[in-house]
């Protein structure tokens, strides 16, 4: 009677020790956190405190630890730029002129001696009176970011499920960032106030706007120069994207915060598009299962690096110091991820001055007056040429055939 009873005992621990399976909530994270009863995440507001508990809950449901200064959250508060050439101030006071931002920390404790932040901003741009929007109508609307960034926020939470159980040669951090619309200032917080040792940070992992993966499959990656093992490491683990590398750990995401204070970094990014800042950044128009993909490389990443130790350092040439400056501009988004020459226009706005001379999205701008334009760095030289109200021919592909027009600045 007594080994009945021990295999009874035995077969029902069997049964209870179920393997471990990842959720996937990608879609329904999205859905959430780009709906209209959110007005758009702005930073400070009700709706960003409703993504900040819904966030807080799924972190909760996935038993990891909160890592902020109280619970799941880090808050922080600041005065807003008065001006485009001022700078945000942090506070210690609580005043009727300051915002608080609340950044979302959860801690995978594997008792490992470095850590791996993996982080995306979750705010956006609320009704877009505040600055940034590319939306030109008189009524105010909600700019829901689905695109940017719940995208992002989402694939952080899948990636949480999924190294619950693997990977445990580095501790992790999930991160979800305030203030990043407004000057990355929930990571930069951070950086200045980590919740744990900087030190022991082994490389951060940044996603902002990866909810739109295109039909020819292209992501860019940026920081792949910010450690020596990168370039190897993304190629290599590569079998289904068209790879855009970017080896600068400088850029306007929050993976610059940790990239300054000597991290390594890496930054994914399905491209700008028509949507970009907009009102119509809807959840129905993001492509879930390029996200999913998305996800997975990641994943692979992450799994082929846990064995490596501590990742070293290396600093990158700041790309953004190289940008030229303009005062004019096409009214065009750029294809960012276009690699094949010239600058490929991505969509064009209303009544401005690409729209009135008959470019369409698509087209491939080759030539700006007397100046060639091989890529993106060329199309941005040669509008830095031109005064408002110059008129200028321009030469684009389309169909493959060449076409010229006149442009008025």
């Amino acid at each position: 009677m007594k080994q009945v009873s021990l295999l009874v005992f035995f077969l029902t621990l069997v049964a209870c020790k179920q393997e471990y399976t990842p959720e996937n909530k990608i879609k329904e994270d999205v859905i959430f956190l780009a709906d209209d009863k959110l007005e758009g995440r702005g930073t400070g507001t009700e709706g960003e405190k409703i993504a900040a508990d819904y966030i807080a809950k799924r972190f909760e449901s996935l038993r990891l630890e909160g890592k902020g200064t109280d619970g799941f959250f880090q808050d922080f508060m600041f005065t807003p730029k008065k001006d485009p050439h001022s700078e945000v101030k942090y506070s210690d006071k609580n005043t009727d002129s300051t915002i608080t931002g609340r950044n979302i920390l959860a801690y995978l404790d594997n008792k490992a001696e470095q850590t791996i932040i993996i982080g995306a901003h979750y705010d956006h741009l609320g009704y877009g009176d505040r600055g940034g929007s590319l939306y030109r109508g008189e009524e105010k609307l909600i700019h829901n970011g689905a695109d940017d960034n719940a995208s992002g926020v989402a694939l952080m939470l899948n990636l949480a499920s999924k190294l619950k159980e693997t990977n445990k040669n580095n501790n992790y951090l999930f991160m979800a960032f305030s203030g990043e619309e407004m000057g990355l200032l929930g990571s930069n917080y951070f950086v200045k106030n980590t919740t744990l040792p900087i030190e022991s940070i082994n490389y951060m992992l940044n996603m902002d706007m990866v909810g739109r993966l295109k039909a020819d499959s292209t992501l860019a990656v940026y920081g792949t120069g910010t450690s020596p093992i990168f370039k190897q490491t993304v190629s290599a683990n590569n079998e289904y994207f068209k790879i855009v590398e970017h080896e600068s750990g400088v850029g306007p995401s929050d993976h610059t915060s940790f990239y300054l204070n000597d991290i390594p970094v890496l930054h994914f990014f399905t491209g700008q598009h028509d949507d970009y800042h907009r009102p119509t950044d809807d959840s129905d128009k993001l492509n879930y299962e390029g996200m999913n993909l998305i996800s997975d490389y990641i994943f692979t990443i992450i799994t082929d690096l846990d064995d490596n130790g501590e990742i070293a350092f290396r600093k990158t040439k700041n790309e953004s110091k190289d940008t030229p400056r303009f005062k004019v501009t096409l009214g065009v988004v750029p294809d960012y991820l276009y690699t094949d020459g010239g600058m490929r226009i991505d969509g064009v706005s209303e009544d401005r001055p690409a729209q009135k001379a008959g470019l369409m999205k698509g087209d491939i701008v080759i030539q700006l007056g007397d100046l060639e334009v091989k890529d993106m760095m060329g199309y941005m030289k040669a509008l830095s040429k031109f005064e408002k109200g110059q008129t200028t021919t321009v030469k684009v592909k389309r169909d493959g055939k060449v076409l010229e027009a006149q442009v008025t600045f």
